[in-house]
């Protein structure tokens, strides 16, 4: 688990970068701001397009922000959402993140600033992992 200190910093950071949503169709924010193992905190946010299949979920653009810069060991990830309700990653960004790090600390935000925290293997405990021989 992170410190205080950490966890404030990252939930801030989520809280701050869902303002930079591009969210025209469902108008739903998300903010996600991913730690790696050396402290680097990566940010990013939802971008939705017109061809709805191609939008990229704030979880996501974070971890590849952070893979962009050359880090793959990542330990927590804080999640922000413009909802009244905690808001988990969806299936592909739990595969994403699971990927990288089963026992990735999960912190989610709501609307009214409340949080919750778990760990990303207990609610994708049974995650695909590809097995070549």
């Amino acid at each position: 688990m992170i410190g205080k200190t950490t966890k404030i910093k990252l939930i801030s950071t989520a809280l701050d970068v869902m303002k930079n949503s591009h969210s025209p169709h469902s108008k739903f924010k998300v903010g996600a701001a991913i730690l790696s193992k050396k402290g680097r905190i990566f940010k990013g946010t939802n971008v939705e397009f017109d061809a709805l299949t191609l939008t990229v979920c704030a979880e996501r653009t974070a971890l590849f922000s952070g893979i962009s810069a050359g880090e793959k060991n990542f330990i927590a990830c804080a999640i922000a959402a413009n909802s009244n309700e905690f808001v988990y990653p969806c299936g592909l960004c739990r595969q994403a993140l699971v990927e990288f790090n089963p026992n990735m600390e999960i912190l989610l935000i709501a609307k009214d600033k409340r949080t919750k925290s778990f760990i990303l293997k207990e609610i994708i405990p049974d995650y695909f992992k590809l097995n070549i021989a």
